[in-house]
């Protein structure tokens, strides 16, 4: 059964008037009743309804717009108490003019803003804009001038708002409409003369002709100005950096469309209001993007085999990252954790594939130091040199059970029994102060307290060298042979491979044959 259509309620427009045309944004307008010539508007914003072109016409209030995401024009507003303003420095509006015209904007329609003398320059352009970025490049050109941005000082419309926090509606500061009480057209050398808004329409397409953006020269100033912004320095840098450079290669050869979407999904997420977005991107937004990025890259046309199917995956990618450990780079907020008991299929397919590539390195690792006899007996020296793999320290803590000499010899008995904490060094006595394996973020003992005291379970997360129930009376540990050991270390290897190997085959043949180059999402 089909719907009638809604029918939606809007104002009449006037459709053969130029000058109201020019004003396309009108939600959230700005009204005030007409002051007295001692008073200043009070300006408030409705947000019930747009505003109407009759309203404007009737002009039995003063009204003024805002604006949406993309604008045909900027605004330059200078107050008459202004160190800028032509009473106090008859060449700054010119100085402006200029630092302005190498971008392409070279025109301009100057008028009064009201009674009270203000300086308004508007700069049209034929070809509608970002409003974010007209508002951050202008404001960039002006600031490197040396020019100070400041109410009653020097003013930019569209302003440069920061992203909404929490979700909330963040606006672009509104300006009254030219050509209402007090505001008159101006001629070059700011004397007023006669001009209605057919005046006002002429000017603006005149001078619409004249400014030609520099569209190159526009977009490095933004991303430049952008960087500088969110001060995108050091780790975060280079982060993004790294992200580039396996980005903007694009396709290369098949099999390389799902790791590509989840390297610009995270991208786009974290960096994207940085480099090419007014607010954080989420949502439907964030699909759009991904999938808009992946389809302008290198290679898209010849080797992605998954281009029917792009929005889904964009989806999936983009569903992944928003539940991940991944924030905003810029916001303040903490890094969302993992519930182990409340994953998705794909998120625990993922993560236990992380695991088994980990748990591979570790192994071969220790395969290669039992190969030139050089697997130190000693805790810390066989971190250290377990280090020196490549593997980061938090890996060799999650999966202890694999090097360290007592889980390796508890694990003869109980099966790789998981989750023993971090003991004391293999084949010594524990010393007063025994070694962390993470160095400064370790909690080992105070000299002054003794040992027979148990460890508070919450300090194991972070290293600590002894767990629950652990007899201290009798410190020192089963001393094995090197040989005993190696034999040990050897048997224990053989098993993980042989578990791992038939662990591996079952997944592939429940994969099946489709979807051998696709991994899940990366979730954290």
């Amino acid at each position: 059964m089909k719907t009638a259509p809604s029918l939606q309620f809007e104002s009449i427009r006037e459709w053969q008037d130029a000058f109201l045309a020019l004003w396309t944004h009108r939600y959230d307008y700005l009204w005030a009743e007409h002051p007295s010539s001692t008073e200043s508007p009070d300006w408030q914003t409705e947000i019930r309804y747009p505003l109407s072109d009759r309203l404007i016409q009737q002009g039995t209030h003063l009204y003024g717009v805002r604006f949406g995401q993309r604008t045909h024009y900027f605004l330059l507003d200078i107050d008459r108490g202004s160190l800028y303003h032509p009473s106090r420095d008859p060449l700054a509006w010119r100085r402006i003019r200029e630092c302005l015209e190498r971008y392409g904007w070279v025109q301009t329609i100057a008028l009064t803003s009201s009674y009270s003398g203000g300086l308004h320059l508007y700069f049209p352009v034929e070809q509608p804009q970002k409003t974010w970025e007209i508002a951050l490049a202008v404001s960039t050109v002006l600031e490197n001038a040396g020019f100070k941005l400041a109410p009653g000082q020097l003013e930019i419309f569209p302003n440069c708002k920061s992203y909404a926090a929490n979700g909330e509606h963040s606006l672009y500061n509104g300006h009254r409409l030219p050509l209402q009480a007090g505001s008159y057209l101006l001629n070059d050398d700011l004397q007023p003369i006669w001009g209605d808004q057919q005046t006002f329409v002429q000017r603006w397409q005149f001078a619409q002709a004249q400014n030609q953006i520099d569209e190159k020269a526009l977009a490095r100033l933004i991303k430049t100005a952008r960087h500088q912004q969110f001060r995108v320095t050091g780790k975060a840098n280079k982060f993004l950096n790294d992200l580039n450079a396996e980005i903007e290669q694009g396709w290369t050869d098949f099999g390389q469309t799902n790791r590509l979407l989840g390297r610009i999904a995270m991208r786009s997420y974290i960096f994207g209001h940085v480099l090419h977005a007014a607010a954080p991107i989420e949502g439907d937004d964030l699909v759009r993007d991904i999938v808009a990025i992946a389809r302008s890259l290198p290679g898209y046309e010849d080797w992605c085999r998954h281009q029917h199917e792009i929005e889904q995956r964009a989806k999936e990618w983009a569903r992944s990252i928003e539940q991940s450990r991944y924030f905003h780079y810029g916001k303040n907020k903490i890094p969302k954790g993992s519930d182990p008991d409340n994953l998705s299929d794909s998120e625990s397919n993922w993560n236990q594939q992380q695991q088994m590539s980990a748990r591979e390195r570790i192994q071969q690792a220790m395969d290669d130091l039992l190969r030139k006899s050089a697997l130190p007996q000693g805790i810390t020296e066989r971190f250290d040199a377990l280090v020196t793999y490549g593997i980061s320290g938090a890996t060799l803590y999650r999966h202890r059970d694999l090097w360290h000499p007592r889980h390796l010899e508890n694990s003869r008995n109980d099966d790789l029994q998981k989750g023993v904490a971090q003991d004391c060094l293999w084949g010594a006595s524990c010393a007063t102060n025994p070694t962390s394996l993470l160095g400064e973020n370790g909690c080992n003992s105070s000299p002054d307290k003794g040992l027979s005291n148990p460890v508070p379970e919450e300090q194991l997360e972070t290293g600590c060298n002894r767990f629950p129930g652990e007899d201290l009376s009798n410190p020192e540990p089963k001393i094995m042979t090197r040989e005993e050991g190696v034999a040990l270390i050897k048997g224990l290897l053989k098993e993980i491979e042989a578990k791992q190997q038939a662990e591996k085959e079952r997944r592939e043949r429940s994969l099946g044959d489709d979807h051998r180059d696709y991994s899940p999402p990366q979730t954290g």
